[in-house]
Order: C-alpha cells, then structure tokens, then sequence
C-alpha cells in the first residue's frame, strides 16, 4: 500500500472539524478501535485519516502503581494520551487489574476488604485528576509549555473489563462487581462530576457456565437487582463476539431488552470490543471467518448498528482490532484491520471499514 501523503491527515482532520455536531449522523467518538499492540504516532495519524475518533485502551492498576509504597507511574498512559491528542483522538481507558500486593490477583476485583477498597479509590481518584477535566496532564502541556499538545481530556472511564468471564474476573460476582462500581464512580465523581461511568464490557455468550463464567443478560439483570446500582453508571458496555451478524444483533438486543425491563431506557449503549478474525478455522474458532468474511461482517455489523443507533442509544462501537498479534489467543492473531507488523499491510476488512465510516459522514 502506497504510504499516505503527509498532507492528507491533516486535511482530513481539518475537514471533519468543520462538521457541526448537530449535522453528523453519529455523535463525535462514535468509530473507535482497540489496539492489541503498542501504538505510535503513525498508527493513529493513519486512524484519524480514517475516521476514527477513539482509541479504547487499558489503564492498568498493576502497572501503574506496583507496590503499595511506590507513587504512580504514569508515564507509559501520558504518551498514549499525549499521541493520541496531537491527532484529537480520545482515549477510553479501562480501569483493570489488580496488583498482587492489593488482591493477590490481577483478576480478583478490590472489594474484598476496607484496605483494598481505599487502594482502588485512591487509584481512580489518581487518574481523573490527571487525565480528566481540569487534569494535571493537560496543564502541564498547556499552550506555552515546552510540550503543548490540544486539550482532550478523557470523559469516560471504564470500570473493569468482561466481569463476567473467568478470565478477566474470578472470582465472577453481579454482586461484588455492583459494590465495585459504587466506589468506582465516587471516586469518580469527586474529580468530574459529569464524567461518564461506563460498565466494563460483558463478553455476550460465553461458553463457560457459572461459576466461571455468567451470560452478558443474566449478569445485568443480577447486576440490576443490587440496591442502588442504577445510580452508579451512565452506560452499560456489551463485547457481542459472534459466529456472524445474526447472533450479535441477538446478543445487541438481548442486552437492550434488558436495560428496558429494569426501567432504564435513558443509559447508553457502547459496544467496546467487536470483531471476526481473517484467518479460517470455524470449527475451532467462530469468530475465524477469512479475508473476505471478516470484511463482510464488519459490513453487515456497522450495517445493523448503524441503522438501530437511535433506538439502541448506541454511544460508540470499537473494532477489535488494529493489527494482528501472532502468539497471542487464536482469534487475536487474525482479528487486525491490518496485518502483523511494523508496516501498514491492510486487509479487505480496512477498506471495508473506511466505506462504512464515509457513509456515515
């Protein structure tokens, strides 16, 4: 693939810039991509081009903060968040993973104890006042400073990640998850009071069955039934992997059908993580659908999303994801737009994906 004219990301931004919000056909964020690898600068000039306006990326509790008398260690999210505003991409960061010395697990949720509750408080409180309005990063790279960069705080935070799936979360729990995001969201609140709350994502149909793992509409509706729940999150965040578009409109809808019968029709809808591999091994992995079916999916799935945006109240949707990673699960080794590697080698699904973000414009 020819390299891209320097020009053309900068006249593409200028050009989307000029879009009034009101004439947008989704709301600005609405395309975003969940990168598996380290990103650079050229990474996400070449996804600005593209359209996409969110990167959704993990900000880990473990990595930032590996010992309990250690301060935090901000530096690898503050160049995520410093590249990703030079090209006015916004950042959701998904607050995950427990450190040992807090939990002994980074897949064992804070909530076990008064002590690991402060930890985690103390930690969320830490990144909104950093990242968020009003934050100490963009203060530091105000205009006039040695580094000024666009002011893009973030305005979302995720809690967790598929909570309930064994291998993110365990032990899985509606209930600990609920008390979770309480302390989450006052922390929270404490920096932005009109940030935005967002559930972590739920992996739609896992195969595991309780206790390892809870379907994503069974655990809402248990999450639902905890005592004042409800006032602690803004969004709820679906993953609706799936052997084709049929099946993830019915895990799309299943969840929406859900939020409805617990009276909450006003929260928002993210879809956090969504995508099919390019390689081709349907009988070991569903999501594997080849070069031209992942495409296609991607087609059909922007297709449903897209028309039932409105009635979904459907916020964002990110692709999993940029490029392939070789040795990581099966389905991550072909799920890229682009294939492994430090040069841009698209796949049908890239091109297929740029079509779809232009006839949203």
């Amino acid at each position: 693939m020819r390299r891209l004219s320097p020009s053309l990301p900068l006249l593409l931004i200028a050009l989307a810039l000029l879009v009034p919000a009101s004439a947008r056909a989704v709301p600005r964020g609405f395309f975003g991509i969940v990168p598996q690898t380290r990103i650079d600068r050229e990474d996400l000039a070449r996804m600005r081009a593209g359209g996409v306006e969110t990167i959704r990326m993990p900000l880990s509790w473990k990595g930032t903060q590996p010992s309990p008398r250690a301060g935090y260690s901000w530096a690898g999210f503050d160049a995520t968040v410093a590249a990703a505003a030079r090209e006015r991409i916004e950042v959701l960061p998904v607050l995950a993973e427990a450190p040992g010395w807090a939990t002994g697990s980074s897949r064992r949720m804070p909530v076990f104890s008064g002590r690991q509750r402060r930890a985690w408080t103390e930690f969320v409180e830490a990144a909104v006042e950093r990242y968020g309005r009003g934050g100490e990063f963009w203060d530091e790279h105000r205009p006039g400073t040695k580094e000024p960069l666009p002011r893009v705080p973030i305005r979302a935070w995720q809690i967790w990640n598929e909570e309930n799936f064994f291998y993110f979360t365990k032990p899985v729990s509606p209930g600990r998850y609920a008390r979770l995001l309480k302390i989450s969201d006052r922390a929270i609140r404490r920096g932005d009071p009109r940030a935005d709350v967002v559930l972590g994502g739920l992996f739609a149909n896992p195969k595991q069955g309780p206790p390892a793992a809870m379907d994503a509409v069974d655990f809402l509706d248990q999450l639902y039934r905890s005592p004042g729940v409800k006032a602690s999150f803004d969004a709820v965040a679906l993953h609706p992997y799936a052997a084709d578009v049929g099946e993830l409109r019915l895990a799309v809808e299943g969840v929406r059908a859900t939020m409805a019968r617990h009276g909450d029709r006003r929260s928002q809808l993210y879809v956090t993580e969504m995508g099919w591999g390019s390689a081709y091994n349907p009988r070991l992995v569903a999501f594997e659908v080849g070069l031209q079916g992942q495409a296609r999916e991607l087609r059909g799935a922007y297709g449903y999303l897209l028309s039932n945006r409105r009635r979904l109240r459907l916020a964002q949707v990110d692709w999993f994801t940029w490029k392939d990673l070789q040795g990581s699960c099966a389905f991550c080794d072909s799920s890229g737009l682009f294939r492994a590697g430090a040069r841009f080698k698209p796949k049908p699904a890239w091109h297929a994906f740029l079509g779809v973000i232009r006839r949203a414009r």
